[in-house]
């Protein structure tokens, strides 16, 4: 009876909702750049377009196949859905799934595993909107309070975080890091001076330390 209830309700059900639910996902966020653009005919130039797909593309674009192969064993139809219109998937929603099913002793694969990780990640979905919205709400009005110069240096947020994960990789490896920081620089120096076009800046950066990284490898000088 469980089985037949899986097969022939459940499933049917997840598919049904999670498909109309994702299709809205992307309603929802291609639907302002679609307003702009046929309704008050902002569109940004071609160039734009593909040097912001390029930049995304070469830095996680690899993602895109990887994480659904990787972790629908772990999550199942039901929490993939989830999991892709959510976000946070490896960070957050991959952890809960497997602590939930680590605690209700199912695993991870089988249809009981499948239902426990969608639970589990549905409860860290409610948290973490929760807690996102009263962090919004009232980030919102500390910023209205702080001083203009402390506004302005919070908006170097960004590039710290990425300084402090290379600093996070560089410990791992010492010999490989000063030669990437300084591809990064001339690279950043290249595009500024317009050496070097933006859209290739990430791409190239990325391409050119895997190749050095492989070639110090095999010569033995990295591990």
């Amino acid at each position: 009876m469980n089985e037949n209830t899986y097969e022939k309700i459940y499933l049917p059900y997840i598919i049904k909702w999670g498909r109309r639910t994702n299709w809205l996902g992307v309603l929802l966020s291609f639907g302002p750049a679609f307003m702009l653009a046929v309704v008050f005919g902002v569109v940004p130039p071609f160039t734009a377009i593909l040097n912001g797909f390029i930049a995304i593309a070469s830095a996680v674009g690899v993602v895109w196949f990887v994480e659904p192969i990787s972790y629908f064993p772990i999550i199942g139809v039901s929490g993939t859905y989830m999991a892709f219109i959510s976000g946070n998937i490896g960070n957050l929603r991959i952890p809960c799934a497997m602590v939930a099913q680590k605690i209700a002793g199912v695993e991870p694969g089988t249809k009981e595993g499948t239902i426990i990780a969608t639970l589990g990640m549905a409860v860290s979905i409610v948290v973490n909107t929760v807690i996102l919205t009263a962090g919004v709400a009232a980030g919102a009005q500390v910023l209205q309070q702080m001083p203009k110069p402390v506004v302005s240096a919070l908006q170097l947020l960004l590039p710290a975080l990425f300084g402090a994960i290379f600093t996070q990789f560089a410990i791992k490896k010492l010999t490989l890091a000063p030669i990437v920081l300084v591809i990064s620089i001339l690279v950043a120096l290249g595009v500024r001076a317009k050496v070097i076009p933006g859209f290739a800046s990430i791409l190239g950066v990325v391409f050119l330390s895997i190749a050095i990284g492989v070639f110090l490898y095999k010569k033995g000088m990295v591990k």
